[in-house]
């Protein structure tokens, strides 16, 4: 029996035995970590440089790329440093320190979709009053909850979790520190403190879930009494991508952390963590600039403007 206080580092899960395909684990999670670098980044600089983006629906899309570059850069680089030098180990600091920000992130994520759901009510159901109540002071105010919230939460289940005594040894079945494989670890007798840290976030991921859902049925009420056709597509191709991120979030969230542990297996768990905390930041990008003709154009502005001032960068070490 080993104690918390005598851990002073866990073993991540190791992807494969064989050297060839810990290489091509870390081929695959880096290309997959520069696309979510480059696609976060693009929209970012889109958002900040275009002045016709300076909405609060892009705001907050600003607000959720820096949480998914935040999110992926606390698990991928680790796990990716690992199969490069053939470790598995993580410090006890470090375990935490990934956990409390991922946490962190992960429910700043999933409170700005819980705000840009209400973003979208607003501009859909009471469109006449949208400047009102979604002004610039009103948007920092939700942003700074959004980011707080995410703090205290973090702060509160990585206390409770790591203040646990740790019977079961120092073994995370995944390649990340995450809730249910920490907890995995600690003590039987103190079932009941590991419900209740459970149950804290389950109960605040449950209240924005139910709030999303209220909102889209309302949205999809006023969409389905639009007479214009046209107002209809544009309504739909505005909330589709926002609906998109939120059921792979939800859905992929909820089964990681309230699924039975009579389900539990090493490779589902697996595929599942990397569903829900490596896909997402990859690939918001592409949903939310699929259907948006406005933040496409931003983008390519970008782009050709890295192009065009690219080659005068030579130019200039010269001089």
């Amino acid at each position: 029996m080993s104690n918390s206080s005598s851990i002073t580092e866990f073993l991540l899960l190791a992807f494969a035995d064989t050297r060839e395909l810990q290489l091509l684990h870390f081929g695959l999670f880096l290309g997959i970590y520069l696309a979510a670098l480059l696609g976060n980044g693009l929209i970012l600089t889109a958002v900040a440089c275009d002045h016709c983006l300076h909405t609060p629906m892009y705001f907050f899309l600003l607000n959720l790329a820096l949480l998914d570059l935040g999110c992926i850069s606390t698990t991928l680089p680790k796990a990716m440093a690992n199969s490069l030098w053939d470790t598995r180990a993580i410090s006890y600091s470090g375990c935490a320190a990934q956990f409390f920000f991922f946490l962190f992130l992960f429910s700043g994520e999933y409170s700005f979709l819980t705000i840009m759901a209400y973003d979208r009510y607003i501009a859909i159901c009471r469109p006449l009053h949208y400047g009102t109540l979604l002004d610039s002071r009103a948007c920092a105010q939700m942003a700074a909850a959004a980011w707080g919230s995410g703090v205290l939460n973090a702060l509160l289940l990585t206390a409770n979790t790591f203040s646990l005594p740790l019977c079961e040894g120092n073994a995370v079945d995944q390649f990340f520190c995450e809730v249910p494989e920490i907890l995995k670890l600690s003590c039987s007798h103190f079932y009941f403190r590991e419900v209740w840290v459970v149950m804290v976030g389950v109960s605040l991921a449950s209240g924005c879930f139910v709030f999303i859902l209220f909102s889209y049925v309302q949205i999809f009420r006023a969409v389905l009494r639009m007479p214009s056709e046209q107002g209809r597509h544009k309504a739909f191709s505005m909330c589709l991508p926002h609906l998109v991120v939120v059921s792979l979030f939800v859905i992929t969230g909820i089964f990681a952390y309230l699924k039975p542990p009579i389900i539990s297996y090493p490779v589902l768990d697996l595929v599942v963590a990397v569903l829900y905390s490596v896909m997402p930041p990859a690939l918001n990008p592409l949903i939310y600039s699929m259907r948006n003709r406005e933040l496409k154009c931003a983008v390519r502005k970008v782009i050709s403007w890295m192009f065009v001032n690219i080659g005068k960068f030579p130019l200039f070490f010269q001089k």
